[in-house]
């Protein structure tokens, strides 16, 4: 029995691709997020949940740097991108973020082309080196996010005139077409019909291949369907963090099992 635990666990125990310690966040006099530790593994599907304004969003936008664009928002503490510190003065956000892809809660496609939505960037970044090349790095895209069969013959349309589920897909692709290795989801299905939902649930189940995405939800539905790990915040604390199905059924923190029990939130 001892052997096929210790099996499971080298089954269930990934590459460690962000390591965070001691986070803290502050918004002017306001303190977000105190000491979050966690470590978020590659090719595994990492949910964060709690209730409104616990954090959770805010810890997310740490993970790209999306907090710099906020002048009174101040981040302390480490965190690593496969053990180099991305809070670095070298390191330059921009690349950053082609390296930690963002998807946000409503789908924002650009008010260009369906083509050029994809297309931005790689051409940014320097992917490709000629219009064959960019072409092929939209169609792998498009692909990657289940939108090339609805979209390949008007590539030239505007991304605005897609369907909300589609417009979200193809905010999935523009973020996958740089090549990122970690793959950041805002509450990607809050403006969604249930069916647009499953289709980007399924399609996360399969970006986990190659990426590893961190979602934030409000469902803790979704969090169960399609998560390995679930991290659970409150008042700005990480509660607890671990397997999915643990976090689930069988919580060690008392919070974190009032809130799945529906007694706070």
């Amino acid at each position: 029995m001892n052997d096929m635990t210790l099996m499971d666990r080298k089954v269930t125990t990934g590459t460690v691709k962000i390591s965070a310690r001691e986070v803290q966040v502050f918004y002017g006099d306001t303190h977000a997020i105190k000491d979050v530790d966690v470590d978020i593994e590659d090719n595994t599907v990492t949910a964060f949940i709690g209730p409104s304004g616990c954090g959770k969003s805010t810890f997310l936008r740490c993970l790209n740097r999306m907090n710099d664009t906020i002048d009174v928002c101040r981040v302390k503490g480490s965190i690593k991108l496969d053990g180099q510190d991305i809070y670095d003065s070298k390191v330059d956000p921009v690349q950053l973020r082609a390296r930690v892809g963002m998807v946000f809660q409503k789908p924002n496609p650009f008010p260009k082309s369906i083509f050029d939505n994809v297309a931005y960037g790689p051409k940014i970044h320097g992917l490709a080196r000629n219009k064959t090349e960019l072409a092929e790095i939209v169609e792998k895209s498009l692909r990657r996010a289940a939108l090339w069969e609805e979209v390949k013959d008007r590539l030239s349309a505007p991304g605005t005139g897609l369907s909300g589920g589609q417009q979200q897909r193809l905010c999935i692709a523009r973020a996958v077409a740089t090549e990122p290795e970690v793959l950041l989801m805002d509450e990607p299905c809050s403006a969604l019909d249930p069916i647009a939902t499953a289709q980007v649930e399924e399609l996360i189940d399969e970006l986990r291949q190659n990426f590893s995405v961190v979602i934030v939800t409000h469902s803790m539905q979704q969090a169960a369907r399609v998560s390995q790990k679930t991290a659970f915040f409150h008042l700005g604390h990480l509660v607890e963090y671990g397997e999915t199905g643990q976090i689930f059924t069988n919580p060690v923190d008392p919070r974190t099992e009032s809130y799945i029990t529906g007694r706070i939130g």
